[in-house]
């Protein structure tokens, strides 16, 4: 069930990420951090982060959520996850690198918990309608 739930989630998550990235966010970013963004993105690191959230997501909160029938353990524990994960990112950055934007830090946090509840709850709809 891992191996299906994953092929499912990863899909929904780069779909949703890249919408974000691209076209809502990609002018913020500049704005706020464009002083730290690199020409070229390492995307080896950037193909492992998303391989791992989606690990992630899939043990900690869908699995869970499909084993209780429950969408809004996959909303609320989706949320909770994004929040973490994200936090660890952005807080570590304010924390540690001078000139980290506390907005950045905010928007990341409500774009973690938006897009892991997001991606949660649709894997759990679509794996229940699956009958996975």
């Amino acid at each position: 069930m891992f191996i299906q739930l994953y092929l499912i989630s990863l899909p929904v998550f780069l779909a949703i990420d890249m919408v974000w990235l691209i076209f809502v966010a990609k002018s913020f970013y500049a704005q706020q951090i464009g002083f730290l963004l690199k020409t070229n993105v390492n995307w080896p690191a950037a193909i492992i982060f998303y391989l791992l959230f989606i690990v992630g997501l899939v043990v900690f909160v869908i699995i869970p959520a499909l084993e209780k029938n429950s969408w809004s353990y996959a909303l609320f524990f989706g949320a909770l996850f994004g929040l973490v994960t994200y936090a660890t990112y952005d807080l570590t950055n304010l924390a540690t690198m001078k000139n980290w934007p506390v907005l950045v830090t905010v928007v990341d946090l409500a774009w973690g918990m938006t897009v892991a509840a997001s991606v949660s709850i649709i894997t759990y709809f679509i794996a229940t309608k699956l009958g996975l």
